[in-house]
């Protein structure tokens, strides 16, 4: 009888570590880059350390296809990063999650409900190469750009290729208008990706890039003088990035504490500081971490997430006829 119940105990126990090792394991489906991800995961584990994170890394639209083609049977457990349109247009697929750390968000940067929540700010810039300049003044607003003498002198990147070049271009219609927007496409040079953009100014190519703030920041950080970041006076435009918790996701208790750990303090300075990642939280100095200036100095046109994603299509095929007409 003590043998049998020895045994049962044992087999509890056994199964009792089983389910606490499967509770500490969780997914995370991520679009980020290596370094990003790196950077936040030693952090991450430092306050969570039997969290075993597995990661799959893809493009946002290719990670939300498959988060919903395994509905039924969820792989993922979260996924960091995605544009707040992305991720209203799958609100099916979000598990609702009030983190602890939310006090410390703007509402403005959460989603409905608590699908998700906005983990970092992309602001759209002015990078400028002043070496290339070659006797053109700087251009302080978006406008200056629309100028004949800038005609072939800046880089933009196809609005149908990166989604944060789709959030600067959408704002730029809203901003000026059908009118605005061509006088732009008639004197931009059209790349094919973002990266392409921002190496393209930072190895001389183009005296000036639209582009993401981070982007221009790592080579102003990394040594080239004449880098310079422009916040256009007109306003700059922002994409701010989330993450949400997959419905039905298997390890729910372990995707909690990384959804947790990832929207830390701690996390969200790591990523200021080594990455230039932008926070969404309100208790981070930017300026005092970084040479970025804090959010609130920045002049900022609001746009509408929702309404970016909706108009995507729309705004894609305007910006298409705007590059032929003005080729």
């Amino acid at each position: 009888m003590k043998i049998k119940t020895l045994l049962q105990c044992t087999l509890a126990a056994i199964g009792l570590a089983a389910g606490l090792a499967q509770a500490q394991t969780v997914v995370l489906y991520s679009s980020n880059n290596t370094e990003t991800i790196e950077t936040a995961l030693t952090v991450v584990k430092q306050k969570a350390a039997s969290l075993n994170v597995q990661q799959v890394t893809g493009g946002t639209g290719s990670l939300m296809k498959r988060i919903q083609a395994e509905a039924k049977n969820p792989r993922g457990d979260v996924l960091w990063s995605g544009g707040f349109g992305t991720m209203g247009a799958y609100k099916d697929l979000l598990e609702p999650y009030k983190s602890p750390d939310l006090a410390a968000i703007p509402a403005e940067f959460r989603g409905p409900d608590n699908l998700w929540v906005g983990t970092n700010l992309h602001v759209m810039v002015l990078m400028v190469n002043e070496r290339q300049l070659k006797g053109l003044a700087a251009p302080k607003t978006w406008s200056d750009l629309m100028k004949p003498e800038w005609k072939g002198k800046f880089a933009i990147t196809d609005p149908s290729k990166s989604a944060t070049a789709y959030m600067l271009v959408y704002g730029l219609l809203k901003q000026f208008g059908k009118d605005g927007l061509e006088k732009i496409a008639a004197n931009a040079v059209v790349t094919s990706s973002s990266g392409t953009t921002y190496k393209g100014v930072a190895s001389g190519e183009y005296p000036v890039g639209l582009t993401i703030e981070y982007a221009a920041q790592e080579y102003v950080a990394g040594g080239q003088k004449e880098i310079k970041l422009v916040y256009p006076a007109e306003g700059s435009y922002l994409a701010p990035e989330g993450m949400f918790i997959v419905k039905g996701a298997k390890n729910m208790e372990a995707a909690k504490a990384l959804y947790n750990g990832l929207l830390s303090k701690e996390v969200q300075q790591a990523l200021l500081v080594k990455n230039f990642r932008r926070p969404t939280r309100t208790d981070i100095a930017v300026s005092k971490l970084t040479a970025l200036p804090d959010l609130k100095s920045i002049k900022i046109f609001p746009l509408d997430q929702d309404k970016a994603s909706q108009e995507y299509e729309q705004l894609v095929a305007l910006w298409n006829i705007a590059v032929a007409k003005a080729r």
